[in-house]
């Protein structure tokens, strides 16, 4: 743990995660909690003796805190013995992207980006879609990951993920100027908003599971079913708004994989090409920063359970240049 000695007892100080929380009784019916806390080091147990609801009650699951206390050894385990304890604060200046996997750039600047892209639109209609389905989920997409175990699944993975695909959009749009570029940004903008529908998520921006509307119904269908409803809402031709409900719903590619519909026009086909792209590079580089140089991964399910290769020229930890 990043902690900060502060004596040659043990004694510690500093921030961490709360990973898990639960109050217990000693055997003379004295409350305690027993913790887990965490940062970019590892975690520990720890043990807040004595503890009064009134006092310690502001200590919550997946939030930062500071403690000081002590570390000593137990059951050939290091365990903390928290002495003071309190909820980070503003002004003490620590970033829960600094406790948790998280994107190479804050949310903010990865929606402004995002933004300030679909407000130099020509097409008025497009415009006024994206921005509104924008600003509706900006709390969520600000810290919202991009899938459970798999791709960009960090803390601003989907920001992450979809600021990607945009870039790697703008890139086929300048090789091939007859593609209809605001179109083709609009579906990758939107391709998988509804995730925030589709993930149990704490503020930490690491999911707990699916929800039941998740299970039941999956972001594809979903996002196609907010865009419809947002479109009419805001008075979009049925014609527009067909074409990007289209493209959500094929962005998997075939039925195998999750798509209720193959791509059936160029810019849509462009999309799902883009997104497994972008994916794919993610999930093999994540895979191959895990190996030494020479030698192969475990075969991966997620990749066609290949063994992948890791030759060592490059730096293969997953990182895109977006901003």
């Amino acid at each position: 743990m990043n902690f900060t000695e502060i004596n040659s007892n043990g004694g510690v100080e500093g921030f961490c995660l709360v990973k898990s929380l639960e109050i217990k009784k000693t055997a003379k019916g004295v409350p305690f909690l027993d913790l887990v806390l965490t940062d970019s080091s590892g975690e520990i147990g720890a043990k807040l003796w004595d503890y009064k609801e009134d006092l310690h009650g502001g200590i919550k699951l997946n939030t930062l805190i500071k403690i000081r206390g002590t570390v000593s050894m137990f059951n050939d385990a290091l365990q903390l013995r928290i002495d003071r304890v309190r909820p980070a604060l503003e002004s003490d200046g620590v970033r829960m992207e600094d406790f948790v996997p998280s994107a190479d750039y804050s949310g903010a600047e990865m929606y402004d980006y995002i933004f300030d892209t679909v407000s130099r639109f020509e097409n008025g209609q497009l415009k006024k879609l994206a921005l509104t389905i924008l600003e509706q989920n900006k709390e969520k997409l600000l810290y919202w990951p991009a899938a459970f175990k798999l791709h960009h699944a960090i803390r601003g993975g989907l920001l992450y993920h979809t600021l990607s695909i945009l870039k790697l959009a703008k890139a086929v749009c300048d090789i091939y100027p007859s593609l209809d570029r605001e179109l083709l940004y609009t579906g990758v903008i939107l391709h998988d908003v509804a995730k925030i529908q589709e993930f149990d998520v704490s503020e930490t921006g690491v999911v707990s599971g699916y929800t039941v509307e998740g299970s039941l119904i999956g972001h594809l269908v979903r996002g196609a079913m907010n865009i419809e409803k947002t479109g009419e809402e805001l008075g979009i031709d049925k014609e527009l708004l067909m074409l990007v409900e289209h493209m959500v719903l094929s962005h998997h590619g075939e039925p195998e994989f999750g798509a209720a519909v193959r791509p059936m026009f160029l810019e849509a086909e462009i999309l799902s090409q883009l997104d497994l792209l972008d994916a794919r590079i993610y999930e093999i580089s994540q895979a191959v920063s895990e190996t030494k140089p020479g030698e192969f991964t475990p075969r991966q399910w997620a990749l066609d359970n290949r063994k992948l290769y890791n030759h060592g020229l490059k730096e293969t930890k997953p990182k895109a240049d977006l901003l």
